[in-house]
Formats: C-alpha cells, sequence, structure tokens
C-alpha cells in the first residue's frame, strides 16, 4: 500500500506524519480485509520518507499500538535537522542530486521559514547550546565512526545563537524531536530495522547516527552501506541504461531483507 500525503508548505507540519499515522493505525487495524497478515506489515520510507517511517514507528511504541509493525525499512533517511554540519553535510554539500543549500532551503520553506538563514542555519545557529550539551552522545560529529570523516571534516564555526531559527525550525516541539534523540526504554521496542546509507549522500551521518542507537539498544539491525552509493539512487530503477548498478544492488539487498523475515 502506498500513502499519498498532504505536502508542505502549503500543509505545514504535522500534517503529513498525522496522514501517514492515520493511514498505517487503519490498515492494521484492517488488514485483513485485504488479505494481508496483520502480523507481517513492513514499513518502507526513501529520505523525507524514511523520517516519516521511524516518526510512525517511534509512534506507535509510544501508543502500545497493536498489532506492531513487523519491520522499518529506511532508504537514505533524513533523520534530524539539529546538526547540519555533521561530515557528510561538508563531504557531500555539492550532491550528487541533494545539494546542502537545496536540501536547507527546502527545510526553511517546509517549516515557513525564510530562506535568508540557509548559511545561519548550515552553521546550526538554530541550536541552542544546552540542547547540544544535552544530546552531544547521541548526535554530534564524535558519534560518526574516523573512517567516514577521511573525505573531510571541520567543526562548525562559533556562531551566534538565533532564537528566531530555534523557533522556525520548531526545535521545541516534541513531534519534530529526532528518532535519534529518542530515550533508550522507546528505541529498545522498536521493530526489526533495515538501513541503506549512501557514501555520497548529503544526509549519510542520518543514518549512522540512527544506526549506533539501534545497536546500542541491542534492535534487529540490517545495515547496508554503499560505497559508490549516492543520494537517490533508488530512482533509477528499471530505467534501462540509465539504471545504475549500486540502484541494481541496493534493490536486491532490500528484497533479500524482507524476504528473510
Amino acid at each position: 500500500m502506498e500513502r499519498v500525503y498532504r505536502l508542505g508548505p502549503e500543509h505545514p507540519h504535522p500534517a503529513q506524519l498525522l496522514d501517514c499515522l492515520t493511514a498505517t493505525t487503519y490498515f492494521l487495524n484492517k488488514s485483513k480485509d485485504y488479505g494481508v497478515d496483520p502480523n507481517s506489515i513492513i514499513l518502507v520510507g526513501e529520505s523525507s520518507g524514511g523520517a516519516l517511517v521511524a516518526a510512525i514507528c517511534r509512534e506507535m511504541v509510544k501508543r502500545l499500538t497493536t498489532p506492531k509493525i513487523r519491520a522499518q525499512i529506511l532508504i537514505y533517511p533524513f533523520l534530524q535537522i539539529m546538526d547540519l554540519s555533521l561530515p557528510s553535510y561538508q563531504q557531500n554539500q555539492f550532491g550528487p542530486a541533494l545539494t546542502r543549500p537545496r536540501a536547507m532551503k527546502l527545510g526553511l520553506v517546509f517549516m515557513n521559514g525564510s530562506i535568508q538563514h540557509v548559511e545561519k542555519l548550515m552553521n546550526n545557529a538554530h541550536v541552542p547550546e544546552f540542547m547540544k550539551m544535552k544530546y552531544k552522545k547521541w548526535l554530534s560529529a564524535d558519534c560518526i565512526p574516523e573512517e567516514f570523516k577521511a573525505r573531510g571534516y571541520k567543526p562548525p564555526p562559533p556562531i551566534p545563537f538565533s532564537k528566531e531559527l530555534y523557533e522556525q525550525t520548531r526545535l521545541n516541539d516534541e513531534t519534530m524531536l529526532s528518532p535519534i534523540l529518542d530515550e533508550d526504554a522507546i528505541v529498545q521496542q522498536l521493530p526489526q530495522t533495515y538501513i541503506l546509507t549512501c557514501e555520497y549522500d548529503l544526509i549519510r551521518d542520518d543514518g549512522l547516527l540512527y544506526k549506533k542507537r539501534l545497536e546500542e539498544n541491542n534492535v534487529a539491525l540490517t545495515w547496508n552501506h554503499m560505497e559508490d552509493g549516492f543520494h537517490g539512487l533508488i530512482m533509477f530503477v528499471d530505467t534501462g541504461p540509465l539504471e545504475f548498478s549500486c540502484t541494481k544492488t541496493a534493490i536486491e539487498d532490500i528484497l533479500k531483507f524482507i524476504k528473510g523475515l
């Protein structure tokens, strides 16, 4: 089943999450009417869709929803807006596919913010010091393995905190909280997970950080890192001569995971 949800900026957050939560809850409860085993339902999301899948699974845990999701598949997921200067955000700032300025502009437009603040956002001016310190153990460049810093990384320069940006990015909104920052009691109850990350992807490190949290909490996890992969590679499936070899490899690995459940 594919869920088409309302889009921003016409429909600001949390409209998208609410749409997907409503559809998921309905299908879980009515799956037998469609000839589907309610205990075999998998949620799949690509890029920002991965953010929605992770958020739905988090909400399902909080609500003690039954039946439970069998597994979540996150394909190069976008999972946080708190540290936008992680190694992958610097290494892959010019793409391919998703560039750093474009990602920041899309994020600000989605949240009805001013695109004039892109530079400040890229240097984390939207994050108050207390949040940086509180979540540093889970979300910072220190949590990224050194091998993923080999192509270059510089800590962002000190920059004055912007209350305006903080309010625009809605970091004080619980529904905007990254699943990377959920408490252990929530993370431990998440379903079996598949994460696909790509070396040449702006948001590669979001997936790496989430992977680390899942591993620390003993969540069943399958991780596939595409050394030659890039953001959006899945869209080239079945495109004939336009299909990349990494696209076919990624699809085959995802199907292998699903068949093994």
